[in-house]
Parts: structure tokens; sequence; C-alpha cells
């Protein structure tokens, strides 16, 4: 027999109930996560603040709707952002009665604890599994595989579970964040909006703006930029940047030589912005609180300066949510922010919302 909507949401809310038992006893595993991720004790201890303890019950039957039905899923999980497990577990329980997860071997303690906490309020539907190579192994006959990482690795588990008609592959891959500041907000305050969306998780997760539009001419852009420079220079002060892998600093390098060369660059202590040329094609920035801006004087000619990067677009922050959709029609799957709330969105389904076309299985 299916569970019904207010089974699935009782479930999620034992999931939650854990949630606050583990933020609760946090520094328990806060040195473990801090060795894993990079990020400094107090970049932990902020990063924490985005752990959903709580839900409303609009967000969950949104929730139970966007997780579809599925006898059991199977969680592979990533280490990009440590309290990523709680929403990948979340959803894997609305759809399912029993939900196996692989944790992260780089950062497997908040998964840990999770599954505990679960366990100890009585939930013994949630367990851990180690195996490496589940979908060979044969482990899961029927049922869904929910895989977040990179592009490369859910490619991988879909090619292994291409010969199973039964097991369903359901990716959540690559992406971006992107913020647009309009005319209808000052920029010393979009700047302070902004630093707070960027410096969580050293800008790590896929919801983390890199690139930010700047409604108006380029001496606007330019002063936004140099306010976000030292509303990142007053946070590394509070939250500094924890540390860079060689890779990561190669590129931080590599991007900000590049900008420096076409356009100006606020290089920080933890961080930098640059500013490009108006036309200048977009060079991503890497992991670590690098931002790029660039100034677009009408948002009604906005939607071919976004369209190469629109498929790779995961949230959008801004001041003005219903003009920028309107000149963004093909960002409208993304999820849409407030500037300074980027990373403390509803548990109302997947933290990317971009492959969620399917029809709802429930009622919302």
């Amino acid at each position: 027999m299916k569970r019904s909507v207010e089974e699935r949401i009782r479930d999620v809310r034992c999931l939650l109930a854990a949630a606050e038992a583990v933020f609760q006893d946090r520094q328990r595993i806060a040195p473990a996560i801090a060795a894993a991720t990079g990020l400094s004790p107090a970049g932990v201890e902020l990063g924490f603040a985005s752990l959903e303890r709580d839900a409303t019950d609009e967000a969950l039957r949104s929730l139970v709707a966007r997780a579809g039905d599925a006898p059991r899923v199977h969680v592979i999980l990533s280490a990009n952002v440590f309290v990523a497990p709680l929403r990948a577990l979340a959803v894997a329980r609305a759809a399912a009665p029993r939900v196996t997860v692989r944790p992260s071997s780089r950062d497997p303690a908040l998964t840990h604890a999770l599954v505990a906490a679960v366990a100890a309020a009585g939930d013994a539907a949630v367990g851990l599994v180690d195996e490496r190579d589940f979908v060979a192994s044969g482990a899961l006959e029927a049922g869904e595989i929910h895989v977040y990482g990179r592009d490369e690795t859910i490619a991988v588990v879909r090619s292994r579970a291409a010969d199973s008609r039964h097991v369903t592959v359901r990716g959540h891959g690559a992406g971006l964040g992107l913020a647009v500041v309009t005319h209808g907000i000052d920029v010393d305050v979009a700047a302070e909006l902004l630093a707070q969306d960027v410096v969580p998780f050293d800008q790590r997760g896929c919801l983390s703006p890199r690139l930010a539009i700047v409604q108006g001419d380029a001496a606007r852009a330019l002063a936004f930029a140099r306010t976000l420079h030292e509303r990142l220079g007053a946070w590394t002060v509070r939250v500094p940047r924890g540390s860079l892998t060689p890779e990561e600093r190669a590129e931080s390098r590599r991007w900000r030589d590049t900008l420096a060369f076409a356009g100006d660059v606020f290089d920080g202590d933890g961080h930098a912005v640059a500013v490009a040329p108006p036309g200048a094609p977009w060079w991503l920035p890497p992991a670590g609180r690098h931002v790029q801006v660039i100034a677009q004087s009408e948002l009604a000619d906005l939607a071919a300066r976004v369209a190469p990067i629109a498929p790779f677009v995961v949230t959008v922050a801004t001041d003005d949510a219903p003009r920028v959709l309107a000149a963004l029609p093909a960002l409208a799957v993304a999820r849409i922010s407030p500037l300074g709330r980027v990373q403390h969105p509803e548990l109302d389904g997947p933290v990317d919302l971009r492959n969620q076309e399917r029809t709802p299985m429930w009622p919302v």
C-alpha cells in the first residue's frame, strides 16, 4: 500500500527532528567537517545555519509532490556543501518507504550523524551503504538512484544502470548561482546582501552566486563591485575563508589574471571581485569567494546576455523577481531567492529544480 501524503510528511518531519538533534550536538562533529571541507571553524558554524530543521506544511507538500514515488531510493552524495545530505535524504524519504545512502567518502560526518539520529528517533527506514559500486553489485533491483555531484559521476551511474528496466537514475549535477541587481535597490544595500550569499560554504555549492548582473552603466557596476569587495573583506574578519586546494588556488590565479587584463579586479584577503567590460564573455569564477560583475543597461536586453549560461543556472538572487523573470523566461525553472536569502531555500523539493518536469505524483 502506498503511503499517503500525510505519512510522507510525517517521515520527513522525523528527519527534521533528527537534524535538530544533530544541530544541538554540532560541536562534536564540527572539527571533522572542518577537516574534510577545508572550511574555517567559523565557516562551519555559519554553514550549520543553513541546515533545515523545520518546514511549513505547504513546503513539505510541495516536496512530496516533487519527490514522486518509488519502492526504494538509493542516494549517492557528493562533498560540495556539508549540510546538503539532509535535503537529499528528505526528498528520498518523501519518495520511498526505504532509503539507503552512500555518504561522500571525503565528508561523511553529517550523513552518519543524521542517520544515527533518525534511528534513535525510531525510524529504521534509512540506512547507510558503503558499497562503492552499488549499481553493479545488483543491490538495487527496483526503485530510484539519486546521484548528487559531477556530471561525469551521474553519467557513470546512468551507464551502469542502463540494463535495468526497473531502476531510474535521477541526477543532480553541476550548476551555479546568478545575482541580478536592478535599479530598484541601492548598490550598497545590494552588495551587503550578496556578500551574505557568497560567504557560506566558501561558495562551493550550486546555490552560491558567482556572477552578478547590475542594471545600469559601467560606473554603477564598478561602484557595486567596490562595495562588494569591502563587504566581503569585513566578512573575512568574522568568518575567514577556509583553505583552498592547489587546483582551486591555480584557478583563482588564472581567473584574476584574466579579468585584470580585461577589466578591473578588487583583490582581497580571501576573496576577489572583478568587473568585466561591457560585452565581454563570461569567465566563470572558481569557488572561494570570487564574483564577476557586469553592467546591463536595460533588463529587456538581458536574455541574450544570459542565454549561454541559462542551462546551468540553479538559482537567481534578485531584489525584483517579477521583473527579472519577465526579462529572463529561460530561467523560470531556476530557484528564485531574495538577495541575502540564497543559502536558506524552503524545503520544498530538491534544491535544483531544473529537472522537475515530470508530473507530480501527489496533489499539492
